[in-house]
């Protein structure tokens, strides 16, 4: 269904359909052919309905006259010096095109082979086709609302294949078509379909797995050479293609930010594909991308930045000598807003933010005997800190099970320094899962939940 035309565009339209062209006389004069009046009579007042069956019959007598090909020009083009057949023509073709984008929707899905060509093709003339009306427009447009969902459900099929070239050719697609605030709104809200397979490439390149893997916290997996490929043999161009739409994204930060940290932690993931960037043009929108996301979510993505250690990867980008000016700006920034954020936290602004972030690592405040002596009883009157250790421990974190040895650490510390109000930590049921990872099969796991349970068991007794 299309939006209404204007009156006076309505009102012109009307007036050329009804004004009388001497057709025998333009094919004598050669201002069209004989073949091609026969074409336009075939669909000339007509209803809606019989033109409709009659081009669904047979579209490409209607595709030459309009475009050309190998039978002669268009009509359009033996008629340029005759403006009413020009004009006429014009109309006409707005007719026989009232819905654009139909034929080729119905096109996507003519193959469940991503490397069908049909599909493919249509794809990419509808990426165009939507990118050059969605820029044509101030508004949103009601045939681009009703495609979009559709294009992307494909792109998507192509991005998830185990072909690098398809990949690549769905993600440029994607990248053609989020032109407008509308495109992405839509773009994120089928963002298990846009967004998921995008971000397994990405955590691939990274040397990743989705919410247990510990090189996005560590900071290890550096594999910065001249082979220019990030880990997991994903290739440069496809991985610039894939930041470049995240940074379209991006623009679109207060909406798509905290879904972004909390469905696919983009601050960590970031941050360490910034550390294996190989090349400045990856480098570019990784900074600008994560200036984007920061500066519009201040509250919620600066704690896990600086967690993640962004504020010292960027002092070691500075040293770098970045050639690009916009990279040179966001560096900057990021820096900035990083060093305002951090110049007044304490060690219990840290801890906090650490495990707000929901993944912990070995940073000093615990193993600081001080640091708990001094911020137990605090950590514990918080109310949120407790809970979110019970959620962190109540993962299996197969990938890093060093988490839940911080973890036990930290209960542990708790107990001994506020015995009593370890049944607040009961009642969120630490004990009883420290009590289980006695039996984990990673050793350090075992030894640090035998440590915490040996400080409940301190006071078993005691009543």
């Amino acid at each position: 269904m299309s939006l209404a035309n204007p009156p006076y565009l309505s009102s012109l339209q009307n007036n050329i359909r009804a004004r009388p062209i001497p057709w025998d006389g333009a094919v004598r004069a050669g201002n069209l052919s004989e073949e091609q009046l026969k074409i336009i009579k075939s669909v000339d007042k007509v209803r809606k309905e019989q033109r409709k069956q009659t081009i669904e019959l047979n579209t490409d007598p209607y595709a030459t006259l309009l475009a050309g090909g190998e039978s002669g020009p268009s009509v359009l083009e033996k008629a340029q010096k005759r403006q009413d057949i020009i004009q006429y023509i014009l109309v006409l073709a707005t007719d026989l095109i009232a819905d654009p984008y139909k034929q080729y929707l119905a096109l996507l899905g003519s193959s469940n082979n991503p490397e069908d060509a049909v599909p493919l093709l249509a794809a990419t003339f509808l990426a165009n086709l939507v990118a050059f009306s969605l820029t044509s427009s101030s508004k949103a447009v009601e045939r681009d609302s009703d495609a979009l969902p559709k294009l992307y459900s494909y792109l998507s099929t192509l991005v998830k294949s185990q072909d690098a070239g398809l990949q690549d050719i769905g993600v440029q697609h994607m990248s053609t078509v989020l032109r407008s605030s509308s495109a992405k709104e839509t773009f994120w809200k089928q963002k298990n379909d846009t967004i998921a397979p995008l971000f397994d490439i990405l955590r691939k390149a990274a040397g990743a797995a989705k919410d247990t893997d510990s090189t996005l916290w560590s900071g290890a997996a550096s594999v910065r050479s001249a082979d220019t490929r990030f880990g997991g043999g994903v290739g440069l161009q496809l991985m610039y293609h894939i930041l470049l739409v995240i940074w379209q994204l991006s623009f679109e930060a207060e909406l798509v930010g905290p879904g972004l940290e909390e469905d696919e932690e983009i601050v960590p993931l970031y941050v360490q594909l910034l550390r294996m960037s190989p090349k400045e043009k990856t480098t570019r929108l990784l900074l600008a991308t994560l200036h984007n996301l920061l500066e519009a979510n201040k509250k919620t993505l600066i704690p896990i930045a600086t967690t993640a250690r962004l504020p010292a990867l960027l002092a070691n980008l500075a040293t770098r000598h970045l050639t690009d000016d916009d990279a040179k700006e966001d560096l900057d920034a990021l820096d900035q807003m990083l060093d305002e954020y951090t110049k007044g936290q304490t060690t219990f602004d840290e801890y906090a933010d650490e495990v707000q972030s929901g993944h912990l690592r070995w940073s000093p405040p615990h193993r600081s005997a001080t640091f708990w002596r001094e911020n137990a009883r605090k950590i514990l009157q918080d109310k949120e800190l407790p809970k979110k250790l019970a959620e962190i421990t109540g993962k299996k974190w197969e990938s890093d099970k060093k988490v839940l040895a911080i973890a036990c650490n930290d209960i542990g510390n708790l107990v001994r320094e506020v015995p009593e109000h370890r049944t607040t930590l009961e009642k969120l049921g630490l004990k009883v899962r420290v009590m289980e990872l006695m039996t984990d099969a990673d050793e350090s796991v075992r030894w640090e939940s035998l440590k915490a349970v040996g400080e409940w068991m301190r006071y078993s007794f005691e009543r």
